[in-house]
């Protein structure tokens, strides 16, 4: 076969496989929006702005400062200014593409599953008519698609984040968060999907945080909660490129190494909250729609 044509076959299978993954994503989230989502996405949300709706008479128990004096003195009657949250949402997926996402160590990878969930985020916001952005991010960002709507734009979000080969290998969450805050102008909601392998990004998280309603997605392999007893193993840094032997037949050792790496992420998660940012845990091995869910609920409790 000429080397043109088996290219042209490559091709084409990867397109095919690209488009059957698409399909599959789609086909979740358009459940997820019309039968899990139904009656509450609206309803955690708040608009990027409020706008003007009408003025009216006021009622006791009307906020005093929402009154319209030019009316009220025009009328004689004290009239307050009625206003709606802006009926589009803006919706930014932050995607963690560094080298440590690449790890999986059952059949799943965190990268697999951090598209996943950035899918089925997208395609809820297309079905909702809202816009929808992609920034892929690693030791600085690689890509930016700006917000926009329409299903046009949720195919190219998810087409991007499955075709997209990485360039960097660290992670800077940092550099991540501070290009949000310069590129979106008005307030938008933020999902930063990634498994927070990083450190010193909290002055950015609390700038985005007071911008836009910012929530994180950490994406959690099996392993990075409990090691297994496997003897020797040799633990590799995909990001700073380091090995280091380790002997996990030690009970000791993985209970102390799995206590230090759930301390880290209460830690994290701690100083996340603080900052008023929500936090929802994805694991590779389980589903990652019941997450989003018990997220959607969590708000909504909250706001009532």
């Amino acid at each position: 076969m000429p080397l043109d044509e088996e290219h042209d076959g490559e091709a084409a299978a990867l397109t095919a496989h690209l488009l059957r993954q698409v399909r599959r994503l789609e086909i979740r989230a358009r459940h997820l929006a019309e039968d899990l989502f139904a009656g509450s996405y609206r309803s955690v949300f708040k608009g990027s702005g409020i706008e003007f709706s009408e003025v009216r008479r006021y009622y006791p128990g009307d906020a005093i400062g929402n009154i319209d004096w030019n009316v009220t003195a025009r009328t004689g009657y004290p009239h307050v200014k009625q206003h709606v949250d802006e009926r589009q949402l803006t919706v930014l997926l932050a995607v963690d593409i560094s080298g440590s996402v690449a790890y999986g160590s059952l059949d799943r990878r965190k990268q697999d599953v951090a598209a996943e969930v950035a899918g089925l985020l997208a395609f809820s916001a297309i079905r909702n008519n809202d816009n929808v952005g992609l920034l892929m991010f690693a030791t600085e960002v690689e890509k930016y698609i700006p917000p926009d709507s329409g299903r046009r734009q949720g195919l190219r979000v998810i087409r991007e984040m499955l075709h997209h080969t990485p360039e960097g290998r660290g992670t800077d969450i940092g550099e991540a968060l501070e290009f949000i805050s310069r590129v979106l102008t008005r307030r938008a909601i933020v999902f930063l999907i990634s498994d927070f392998h990083d450190e010193d990004y909290w002055r950015a998280m609390s700038v985005a945080a007071k911008r836009h309603d910012l929530i994180t997605v950490r994406i959690i392999d099996p392993r990075e909660r409990e090691l297994p007893d496997a003897g020797l193993v040799e633990l590799i840094d995909a990001e700073r490129d380091w090995h280091v032997l380790v002997d996990t037949s030690s009970r000791e050792y993985r209970r102390r190494l799995a206590e230090l790496m759930a301390q880290r992420r209460a830690e994290q998660n701690e100083q996340m909250m603080r900052r008023g940012v929500d936090v929802i845990e994805v694991p590779t091995d389980g589903s990652a729609i019941d997450p989003l869910l018990r997220f959607f609920d969590r708000r909504r409790r909250r706001l009532r």
